[in-house]
């Protein structure tokens, strides 16, 4: 089709014209009777109106039809008003609380306590219509539980275990540790947690028995049952699959059970689960003695401190898929420690970075709380095990806090019975990590989110967890800001992130990190806000030290000076929100 051809196509709305003159004076003859048609328009529009004017409408009839117009736009806003009473009342109350105090939604923010905790409490009473609990001779049968992963995985396993005991009205056994997982640790429940106060605190919920019997075991033709259910199951899943199973074989045994129970239950099984989870699983005498003892002097050294769950093991930096900078060295230990879990997909380093899907080196944390407004003099207590890196990885962060103990550093000879077994361990972290004052966390892995929902459920205690996604892009360009401009920044970042009440609305997220049912609100007074104390920074202030601005420049100088393009990005490191992290 030749050029002419083309825009006789174009021009002809889709028909080839071949005598192209034929087809330009079609166009003029279409011009033409097209102002024709104008001229008789405007000559006889009157005309057409007249002729087409509709019939008058009555008064009467108009004054009926505004009358109902009205009556329709009243019942539309009284009743939407009416719908929406309580969702208003409950937002004008939180803007109330949160922000008109204030004056903006940009007030000064103490980073050492929010002002509003003191509103806010745990309540997780079984309500006036809460079942009795059904006695072991006439349950529906034992029901066995074999947990799942480390420490504080295992604990949300148990607490769920308990919950459907009580949905399936068995008699539940007290649950069986894991001792296969990375960790390693043949530690059995009796070692960790208090069975007797596990069993006589959830008496009026749940039936517990240390085993099934020798005559029900005796009595059954088969072995129990072993079954295992898909994750976060709903109530209706236990009761159609899981209790005809229970009543027929009597004993029903349910392995890898972690996360096996729906985030979303009744409103008396989510408080179930709190009681279970705050107040039933308390740690046996030697873990709580120890514990305690490390915050004490903690406490000695130091009015208030802060705890860091750094989380920097080589492990968890090989399950994440992330790269931190160590070369070929670095991506070959970690991509042999990888190997061990053969279902990883495999993952792009640089995209895990942007989504925020890495934890922060230990120096990016310091970097962090420095620009947030806390001081060099501040008292840190790691919890952490085997740091990547060793020493040559902490050093920076020592450097902007030289406060800086471990539970190694605090109890060195009364640490030994501890040291063959990683759960204890971790329970002993988990303590000092809840007595703190403040605790940040460097991931999104169980111990994170137990303790954030811990720390809300006994009055907001202050939890910060980094903002990854916008903390990447400001990482990845530090060295091209001063320091007033960095930490102005950081704190932009962190607003939202800094474990206020408001920060997650009730019912949204993991239940065991926000467990919404079981915070209840006291009555509200404006003289009962929380005041500074002397001596706090607070979020906003900028007024850090030379010694820390100074620190900051010579690293940025350096990184800019000594480091590639490539590895610079590869810096960029934050917090790990894998679903499935590694246990811990």
């Amino acid at each position: 089709m030749g050029v002419e051809a083309k825009k006789a196509w174009k021009y002809s709305g889709g028909f080839v014209v071949n005598n192209l003159s034929l087809f330009y004076n079609k166009q003029k003859q279409k011009g033409q009777e097209q102002q024709h048609w104008r001229w008789w328009w405007k000559n006889n529009a009157s005309t057409t109106t007249i002729s087409a004017r509709r019939p008058k409408i009555s008064w009467s009839v108009k004054i009926c039809g505004i009358m109902l117009f009205g009556v329709g736009l009243i019942s539309l806003f009284t009743g939407q008003l009416a719908s929406d009473l309580e969702w208003y009342s409950q937002s004008l109350v939180k803007r109330t609380l949160y922000y008109k105090l204030n004056g903006n939604d940009r007030a000064v923010v103490d980073i050492w306590k929010s002002k509003f905790s003191n509103f806010y409490y745990g309540c997780s009473e079984r309500g006036p219509h809460f079942a009795p609990v059904i006695r072991e001779r006439v349950s529906n049968g034992y029901l066995l539980i074999a947990t799942s992963g480390g420490l504080n995985q295992q604990r949300t396993g148990i607490t769920d275990a308990v919950v459907v005991a009580r949905i399936l009205n068995a008699t539940l056994v007290v649950p069986e540790l894991d001792h296969h997982s990375f960790w390693k640790d043949d530690s059995d429940f009796q070692n960790i947690f208090d069975v007797g106060w596990f069993i006589s605190y959830l008496a009026k919920d749940v039936t517990i028995v240390k085993r099934v019997p020798e005559r029900v075991m005796r009595s059954m033709e088969k072995p129990p049952y072993t079954m295992r259910v898909p994750r976060k199951s709903e109530s209706e899943y236990y009761l159609d699959q899981v209790l005809p199973t229970l009543l027929r074989r009597r004993v029903v045994q349910l392995t890898k059970f972690d996360y096996r129970l729906a985030n979303d239950l009744d409103e008396e099984l989510q408080r179930l689960r709190c009681r279970v989870n705050y107040h039933a699983l308390r740690f046996t005498k030697p873990i709580r003695n120890l514990g305690q003892k490390l915050v004490m002097r903690m406490r000695k050294m130091a009015k208030r401190f802060i705890a860091v769950h750094l989380r920097f093991e080589p492990d968890m930096l090989a399950f994440s898929g992330c790269y931190f900078g160590g070369g070929d060295k670095e991506r070959y230990e970690l991509g042999e420690i990888r190997k061990r879990w053969e279902t990883l997909p495999e993952l792009s380093p640089d995209e895990e970075r942007t989504r925020g899907k890495c934890p922060l080196t230990p120096h990016e944390v310091g970097l962090m709380l420095r620009a947030l407004g806390f001081k060099n003099d501040t008292y840190l207590y790691v919890a952490s095990g085997e740091i990547y890196g060793g020493e040559a990885t902490l050093r920076p962060l020592r450097e902007l806090f030289p406060n800086f103990y471990t539970k190694e550093m605090l109890a060195s000879d009364e640490l030994k019975p501890f040291l063959p077994f990683s759960s204890r361990l971790a329970a002993i972290d988990y303590i000092v990590c809840d007595e703190s004052d403040v605790f940040i966390t460097n991931n999104n892995g169980n111990m994170a989110k137990i303790l954030a929902g811990r720390r809300r459920y006994m009055g907001h205690k202050r939890t910060i967890r980094p903002n990854a996604k916008r903390l990447s892009a400001l990482f990845m360009a530090r060295d091209k800001m001063e320091w007033d401009t960095f930490a102005k920044k950081v704190i932009l970042c962190q607003r939202g992130f800094m474990g206020e009440p408001d920060e997650m609305k009730p019912g949204r997220g993991e239940f065991h990190e926000y467990p919404s049912s079981c915070i209840c609100r006291k009555p509200f007074k404006r003289p009962d806000v929380v005041k500074e104390e002397d001596g706090d920074q607070p979020l906003g202030d900028s007024n850090i030290t030379s010694v820390a601005k100074s620190r900051y420049q010579a690293i940025a100088e350096k990184q800019g000076e000594e480091m590639s393009p490539e590895v610079k990005k590869a810096r960029i490191v934050e917090e790990t929100d894998h679903e499935d992290f590694l246990s811990d």
